[in-house]
């Protein structure tokens, strides 16, 4: 069984050293091959150039393909590998198109695992964890009112005054600020065009206690399904949002407002040039850390009254191991890759797993990836 690991950008490279440290057979794939010698030349046996027809023919039955490419490449390679009867991972959200391609690896017997970064990711586990935890609670009860929330961010770990900084190129956080969004809010679905407009303050449960500024992102509403939550369950708040640094609104007010002018190829080609500004202004220095934090928090009521209370609380943040956040997103992706070698994921398209067993262990991986994770208990 091989691996082929596809892209060698900076949030891949920890998750790709461990399984070639850990004696997997892998081959290297990135579209510049100059840059995978960079990276992995030390210890990788096997660089080469990614095509498509290249990589087809070098997959074989039985063996995986991670694709830490652009989005757009997931779903061609997924298919490949499903004529190929061969696995594939992503740490990217399903798109519309790799859920389509779930009967197909069922036929076929092969595993279609995405979801496994960071966020999404890391934050499926806890959720995980959490909604069985209560499950298994003296406070449950299918009549309590339901509030969950995830929230994760990756943010400078010394602030700056444009309250952000960039691990790569910033188009991907433009694009976002122009998506709508789906949640919850008191038991009402809340829509916003404009993830400015949902700004809100979170005071999060860390040793020493932080606020930050919140939104909700993209579309909440199909990860209570997958959360398992019951159809029945009486739902107060359920939102997945990004989470910034105090301050963030107001230092990005000029570009919410530009934004919000762009529109067809004009717009896009703004974009672009606003990107390649911030990524000259606002990029990482070399060496410089930056900070990972995430909660998720599952909060249930009966009559006013919490008889569940917990958050998920990560901090995590560049050390010499190089950054939180290659760390955070690729590290999982190895886990993954091993689960999937191990026949520990079943076929199908799948995100994160919620197999208590795969849960309790990949938290346990990511304790050591970062430097604090701790479960709190507000009812104590």
């Amino acid at each position: 069984m091989t691996i082929h690991w596809c892209g060698t950008g900076l949030s891949a490279i920890p998750g790709l050293r461990r399984l070639i440290e850990n004696g997997h057979d892998v081959v290297v794939w990135n579209r510049t091959v100059a840059k995978a010698e960079e990276a992995v030349g030390d210890i990788a046996k096997d660089i080469r150039a990614f095509e498509m027809d290249a990589i087809t023919n070098a997959t074989q039955m039985g063996d995986i393909v991670v694709s830490m490419l652009p989005g757009d490449w997931h779903v061609p390679l997924a298919e490949m590998c499903i004529s190929k009867q061969a696995n594939f991972v992503s740490s990217s959200y399903i798109a519309p198109e790799m859920r389509a391609l779930d009967a197909a690896a069922l036929d076929a017997g092969v595993a279609c695992v995405n979801e496994v970064g960071l966020d999404p990711g890391i934050d499926h586990l806890m959720a995980h964890y959490l909604v069985a935890d209560y499950r298994a609670s003296s406070g449950y009860d299918a009549n309590n009112d339901i509030s969950f929330v995830s929230y994760c961010g990756g943010i400078p770990k010394e602030p700056n005054p444009f309250r952000y900084k960039f691990s790569w190129s910033p188009l991907g956080v433009l694009k976002a600020l122009r998506s709508p969004s789906k949640s919850i809010k008191n038991y009402t679905e809340l829509n916003v065009s404009r993830p400015w407009d949902a700004i809100s303050t979170y005071d999060a449960p860390l040793p020493t206690p932080e606020s930050f500024e919140v939104y909700p992102n993209r579309d909440s509403l199909p990860f209570m399904q997958d959360y398992r939550f019951e159809n029945s369950w009486r739902v107060k708040e359920f939102v997945r949002g990004t989470l910034r640094l105090n301050g963030w609104k107001d230092a990005w007010s000029d570009v919410f407002a530009e934004i919000e002018t762009l529109k067809g190829p004009e717009g896009e080609a703004r974009l672009e040039e606003m990107s390649s500004g911030f990524w000259r202004d606002n990029a990482y220095d070399e060496g410089e850390p930056d900070r990972v934090v995430m909660f998720v928090a599952l909060k249930c009521e009966k009559d006013g009254v919490p008889t569940y209370h917990k958050t998920y609380v990560m901090d995590a943040w560049g050390d010499a191991r190089g950054t939180a956040m290659a760390r955070l997103v690729s590290n999982p992706v190895a886990l993954a890759v091993e689960a999937v070698a191990n026949r520990a994921i079943p076929a199908g398209v799948h995100a994160a797993p919620h197999d208590p067993k795969l849960v309790q262990d990949w938290l346990k991986e990511v304790d050591t990836l970062a430097q604090h994770l701790q479960i709190v208990d507000h009812l104590g």
